[in-house]
């Protein structure tokens, strides 16, 4: 009996014809599959390695409303990822579950008028978030939701019920905060469930891993990078959606108007998981969203029985497979340090690293943490034309994919047929 890659390389062959094509099989272009599948459009999914294997197997595991985009007066995409944080925790119960989280705080005024010139686009570099500043963005979280609250709001606490909770804490805190935002166990899988509910519900479209596209003429060439084998591929529009790969698959898709300078820039995110009893019960069952001393926000939370901790934010000049390096593990290891100064912390500790190259919108900001984690999309214009996804993080997938589905039904005069927030 053959399997299902080779039905679906028979179907390939007996009929090449496509309306789109998505190239990149990360968690956008998954989102976009469906989406369009869904909307009765026959979809192509072309992934060169495995599905959800590149940046979308190595995120923060964190599904969240963004509260540090508050700094940065991205009010629009609080407002998108805390609907699609609530969507997700309840369309996907089984792997996306509440998490309350502790922010501990050493001041009261500092960061008002940080915040304020970041609002302003006048300062790059962060500074110190005081209570102040904390309690005005928690409570701007707690407003958004206010009419849909799936979470409790948050709460404040002294430096007594603080450490009456959490007696490892740093002893220097004034304050603490706890808000709940959610994370998830298992991305890739969940990525991978949203693929098999496309193609139960849409067998026209299909999905291939382990194969590349390119253009050829008027038309595509499909190759299965497992035999070589070569398939000639027709569509009416291409989605790209391989994230910090983005512009090099421009080229290699062919469009005849290149944008004139690089859409997308990466930065590398590394994180550690820790074996690390008296960290993992000195957590409580709570994540830890805190600053390093750089102003870098950093996390630490219980994940699967070990402790998650991250992350690093770091240029990278091209797309490649990368690796949590030495020095970013002993970056990550110095910033847990300073939340338990009392918790030996270390090196032999680690069990697990992973990193992948966040694909940020190209920009001009010195300081990382002022890229925008927004999403956009891009059209190429030319015979077939080009689609480009840029940006998006995990949390805001859907409308991301929503928002380029949207996009394409309009390029091909086609209706959307239904909903997928529900």
């Amino acid at each position: 009996m053959p399997d299902q890659r080779s039905l679906i390389l028979d179907k390939i062959r007996q009929d090449g014809a496509f309306d789109v094509v998505v190239v990149g099989g990360g968690i956008n272009g998954i989102g976009v599959f469906r989406e369009l599948a869904l909307q009765g459009l026959k979809v192509l999914l072309v992934e060169r390695n495995d599905f959800c294997s590149g940046c979308s197997a190595a995120p923060s595991r964190m599904i969240h409303g963004g509260l540090r985009y508050l700094e940065n007066g991205e009010f629009g995409l609080v407002q998108e990822s805390l609907r699609e944080r609530d969507a997700l925790l309840a369309n996907a119960p089984h792997m996306v579950r509440p998490l309350p989280t502790v922010i501990p705080i050493r001041t009261v005024f500092s960061g008002l008028m940080n915040g304020a010139a970041g609002l302003l686009g006048l300062s790059e570099a962060p500074s110190s978030r005081g209570a102040l500043a904390i309690k005005a963005g928690l409570a701007l979280y707690d407003w958004t939701t206010r009419k849909r609250r799936a979470l409790p709001r948050h709460n404040f606490r002294g430096a007594r019920m603080t450490f009456a909770q959490w007696p490892a804490l740093d002893p220097m805190l004034r304050f603490s905060a706890t808000y709940y935002d959610a994370w998830i166990s298992y991305p890739e899988r969940l990525g991978i469930e949203l693929l098999l509910d496309a193609g139960r519900l849409a067998p026209d479209s299909l999905a291939l891993n382990r194969a590349e596209i390119t253009r050829v003429g008027s038309a595509f060439e499909l190759i299965d990078t497992t035999t070589n084998e070569r398939f000639p591929v027709i569509a009416k529009a291409i989605v790209n959606a391989t994230g910090a790969w983005l512009d090099s698959a421009i080229a290699r898709l062919d469009a005849s108007e290149k944008p004139a300078a690089p859409l997308v820039e990466g930065t590398k995110g590394s994180h550690l998981i820790l074996n690390n009893e008296p960290l993992y019960q000195a957590l409580g069952g709570h994540m830890i969203f805190f600053e390093n001393a750089d102003g870098r926000v950093c996390i630490m939370f219980p994940y699967l029985g070990k402790v998650l901790v991250g992350s690093t934010d770091i240029r990278v000049s091209e797309a490649r497979r990368v690796r949590c390096e030495p020095a970013e593990a002993d970056y990550i290891l110095a910033a847990a340090r300073l939340v338990f100064p009392a918790i030996p912390i270390h090196a032999s500790d680690i069990v697990f690293t992973y990193s992948g190259i966040r694909p940020l919108p190209k920009s001009n900001h010195a300081f990382t943490g002022r890229i925008s984690r927004g999403h956009s999309v891009h059209r190429i214009a030319g015979d077939i034309p080009q689609f480009c996804m840029i940006g998006g993080k995990w949390t805001t997938f859907r409308a991301f994919a929503e928002q380029a589905a949207d996009a394409v039904l309009a390029e091909l005069g086609r209706e959307r047929l239904c909903g997928t927030l529900t």
